[in-house]
């Protein structure tokens, strides 16, 4: 039995849509060709995938289990196809990329605009999304590269590699009682009132295990999801946040806020670029790479991961 990409892509599209109509529509096929298909696909599977409801054709639990591999191969599939077209034709050509907030804010925007300039014709598509996600995407095949704020970690095929320090500081008002404090204590950050970044952050996690480690326990708290939002907030001065040293160089050059150390805060953290190497490295990838090299000239390998694995991305 071998299994047929456009049954796979049908799988897919029927749990979307729910519809055979709209399946047929997205395919540019005709309904009973696509009833046809589903119908083959059960008789070689021997099991039954789909169950009309309603007025809604639904994945019974086999055709769920299929559905998790559907995804996978058809994503696989239109990967490969991308790829292949890229080769004789650098002017044309897609890329996915994948960042967590402050590199898309603060890094990015400069390398999108010197790569576009270069390569006009490529279509560069980009999510912003916490780092934890990203990687998610990453290990899907969902993006073609991802630009993360994070710590080291080890998730095969998972690779990285630094560009540039990202500290985490505390910021306040200059009004702001924490302001007139030459040096922070856990305990003096514990008497402000604080935005947490949302839980899914890599900021979120690293300021809630340092928190823990101190038994700080925040009472009442803001959580916001945007990180000009949490500055905005911070600047009218009635709360305290932690946040990237990068995401906050200009406000501090103007005035408007204070960057304070935290007190024994050993986690580090780095803008680094991330790389699936089960996929293939294609040459709009290196070129937009490069791009990342040229911004930041101090990039370093991460500790723990070695040259090989350098050179493979």
């Amino acid at each position: 039995m071998s299994l047929n990409l456009l049954k796979l892509q049908i799988v897919e599209l029927i749990e979307k849509h729910r519809r055979i109509t709209a399946v047929a529509d997205q395919l540019g096929l005709k309904q009973p060709t696509v009833t046809y298909h589903m119908k083959t696909l059960e008789q070689e599977m021997g099991v039954r995938l789909f169950e009309p409801r309603m007025d809604k054709i639904i994945l019974t639990e086999a055709g769920k289990a299929l559905l998790h591999y559907a995804v996978k191969i058809n994503s696989l599939s239109s990967e490969a196809q991308r790829i292949v077209g890229e080769f004789g034709r650098m002017s044309r050509g897609s890329l996915r990329i994948g960042a967590s907030y402050v590199p898309a804010t603060y890094l990015l925007p400069r390398v999108l605009r010197e790569f576009a300039a270069q390569y006009p014709g490529v279509t560069v598509s980009l999510s912003v999304k916490p780092s934890p996600i990203i990687t998610n995407m990453l290990l899907n095949h969902e993006v073609d590269l991802g630009i993360i704020s994070t710590e080291v970690f080890r998730q095969p095929p998972i690779e990285l590699r630094t560009i540039c320090e990202d500290e985490l500081v505390l910021v306040c008002a200059p009004g702001h009682h924490l302001a007139s404090y030459s040096e922070l204590s856990p305990a003096l950050i514990s008497t402000a009132n604080l935005i947490l970044h949302g839980k899914e952050s890599s900021t979120r996690q690293m300021t809630d295990r340092w928190m823990e480690l101190w038994g700080i326990r925040v009472q009442g708290f803001l959580e916001l999801d945007s990180l000009e939002a949490i500055k905005q907030a911070v600047m009218q001065g009635g709360h305290a946040s932690f946040v990237s040293r990068l995401a906050v160089q200009s406000e501090v050059e103007r005035g408007l806020l204070v960057v304070k150390d935290i007190p024994d805060f050993e986690y580090v953290r780095n803008v680094c670029y991330a790389y699936n190497k089960d996929r293939h490295y294609s040459q709009l990838l290196e070129q937009f790479i490069g791009f990342l090299h040229a911004d930041r000239s101090s990039t370093a390998p991460v500790s723990g991961v070695n040259k090989e694995m350098l050179g493979s991305i």
